[in-house]
């Protein structure tokens, strides 16, 4: 699997997100190089916590904008934030529970939960807080 290339694309044009954003990529990457290379399971498990630990805090991040700024959409966003959060636990459960390692499948399923979210609902805010910040 190939990484993922931080570029405009992913950019939603607000600075403080785009570097939270920058960070999600950077350990999606860390922990995409660890399954292929065959890394320690727990070194895997503990890249997988700070994936998301920095991804329940960037929500929070997110979720403060859109109150501070009257975002609309704001309960529609923070459900998406929170299936997002229950689908990768469950992931990560699944796997401790199973004993199993993590397999490209995971991967390319974090890669989709990842970019997905910011192609989708976060676009949608960039769009809205770069016309009200």
């Amino acid at each position: 699997m190939k990484d993922l290339i931080w570029d405009n694309t992913l950019s939603i044009q607000i600075q403080e997100i785009d570097e939270d954003h920058r960070r999600l990529v950077e350990l999606f990457n860390l922990l995409n190089h660890s399954v292929v290379e065959g890394d320690a399971p727990n070194y895997i498990e503990a890249l997988m916590e700070e994936l998301i630990s920095c991804t329940i805090w960037h929500f929070c991040h997110e979720e403060r904008l859109m109150l501070k700024y009257g975002y609309e959409g704001l309960e529609e966003h923070k459900r998406e934030h929170q299936e997002l959060i229950e689908s990768i636990k469950a992931l990560q459960q699944r796997n401790q529970l199973e004993g199993k390692p993590f397999s490209s499948e995971d991967i390319e399923f974090l890669e989709h939960w990842l970019t997905g979210h910011i192609f989708g609902a976060d676009m949608d805010l960039g769009a809205y807080l770069n016309e009200v910040m």
